[in-house]
């Protein structure tokens, strides 16, 4: 009972560490479920959760009225693992950054690819970045916005189904993939940067 007594305190302190080291961001590209896949196979990446961001409406849903939000998925990382910055640098071989109508066969709004911004230091390296990827396609135009974050509502309740797709429904998930032609355009934009 001592033995407990006493690594109780430091359980706490550990949990308590953990979480401080941990940080959030929230990025858009097209289709959660792939979003979510891709970043869960991240270094570093400890959580990836599939929902709505960047419109008015409260408490979006998938089969109900989502309007005006971006499906997007909310990233919890370890930076001293993987930076911001290199968080960014993956997203951006994972998107089509010249499509301004959604993402692959997904179109309309909610589809649409999006780096969410929580502060000043983030804004500052997602424009450093988008940038950059201007720089290297300068017959192009990127598209893909930097916006302030706003509330994120990941997706629950009857509609949880979402969350982990890919590994629920691989067959599903992969055919919707391949179907979807994403990692197609991936590979005709990114060439071997955008291998999975």
């Amino acid at each position: 009972m001592k033995i407990a007594k006493l690594l109780f305190p430091l359980t706490l302190s550990l949990v308590f560490a953990a979480n401080a080291q941990a940080a959030k961001t929230v990025l858009a590209g097209g289709c959660f479920w792939c979003m979510e896949a891709d970043f869960e196979k991240l270094a570093g990446v400890t959580d990836v959760v599939s929902g709505f961001t960047g419109g008015t409406l409260k408490n979006p849903t998938y089969n109900g009225n989502h309007q005006g939000h971006y499906e997007a998925v909310e990233i919890t990382y370890d930076p001293q693992k993987v930076s911001y910055r290199q968080l960014l640098d993956y997203y951006w071989v994972h998107i089509d950054p010249f499509d301004a109508g959604g993402q692959f066969c997904d179109r309309g709004h909610s589809y649409l690819s999006a780096i969410f911004v929580a502060n000043d230091s983030e804004r500052e390296i997602a424009e450093a970045s988008k940038s950059e990827v201007a720089a290297k396609f300068p017959d192009r135009k990127v598209v893909t916005p930097i916006l302030d974050a706003s509330t994120f509502y990941p997706i629950a309740g009857e509609e949880s189904y979402h969350q982990d797709y890919y590994k629920k429904n691989p067959v599903r998930y992969k055919l919707y993939r391949w179907n979807c032609g994403r990692d197609q355009r991936l590979q005709e934009i990114w060439g071997d940067k955008a291998a999975h």
